[in-house]
């Protein structure tokens, strides 16, 4: 099992859509439940995968290709700056790479990564990946490649990892979430009940059974990671 060792304060960020929004990557569904006009079910789920495999894949084309277009935002910088201060674990539901091109150095994607592509017989057979990936495209033993993303009705493999991070938190943000998709949305209730939690959204969900010291931000990630900042440079 991986494990770190903390010199300084360790700070964890739980982030979500909100925090690449600005980058002009749309989040994940809206009200209506639909990613960029699909169904969810249709582009993100086994199921949808096995009815109609050239729709998925090109889906995923479509958003790797947008992916290759945009820069991370401020809050992504400010988060990386933090760094300086901090042990900063950033555990994300995105399968963007804009907190790794900000400078983050430590980064868990509970959800994938839409950069890499993985056999569809073996889960660790991951690799990078850049350009469309087409029906037909197969790893070594002659598997479809599918993108490297957990879909609905799969595991999180990552997901232990991130608890036990959590767990071994001095503060915590939630940045960007409406804290809607489980199990990524409970792993807050992992941190010591002690421990400071920040909570940055232009429409904070309700948090309940939540303990811990809490304070609500409800600005869009850029204003209100900003915020959160100049408060954690006075408890580094």
């Amino acid at each position: 099992m991986r494990s770190f060792i903390f010199m300084k304060k360790h700070l964890v960020i739980l982030s979500g859509a909100g925090v690449s929004a600005e980058s002009g990557i749309n989040t994940f569904r809206d009200s209506g439940g639909l990613w960029e006009d699909h169904d969810i079910m249709e582009v993100a789920s086994p199921e949808g995968f096995a009815q109609n495999p050239e729709l998925v894949l090109d889906f995923y084309n479509q958003r790797r290709k947008q992916l290759l277009t945009v820069a991370p935002n401020a809050a992504h910088q400010l988060i990386a700056e933090l760094e300086a201060h901090f042990n900063v674990t950033v555990i994300t539901q995105n399968v963007d790479n804009l907190h790794e091109k900000a400078g983050s150095t430590r980064v868990i994607h509970l959800h994938g990564e839409l950069l890499k592509v993985r056999s569809t017989a073996n889960p660790d057979e991951i690799m990078d990946w850049q350009t469309d990936l087409t029906l037909g495209q197969k790893d070594q033993n002659g598997h479809q490649l599918r993108p490297h993303i957990v879909w609905f009705g799969e595991e999180v493999p990552e997901l232990p990892f991130a608890a036990d991070m959590v767990s071994k938190a001095d503060f915590v943000i939630v940045i960007g979430t409406s804290l809607q998709v489980y199990p990524a949305a409970g792993l807050m209730h992992f941190a010591d009940p002690s421990v400071p939690v920040f909570y940055i959204d232009p429409n904070p969900a309700q948090i309940s059974g939540l303990t811990n010291p809490l304070q609500i931000i409800p600005e869009i990630a850029s204003k209100g990671m900003k915020m959160v900042y100049e408060k954690l440079m006075n408890m580094a």
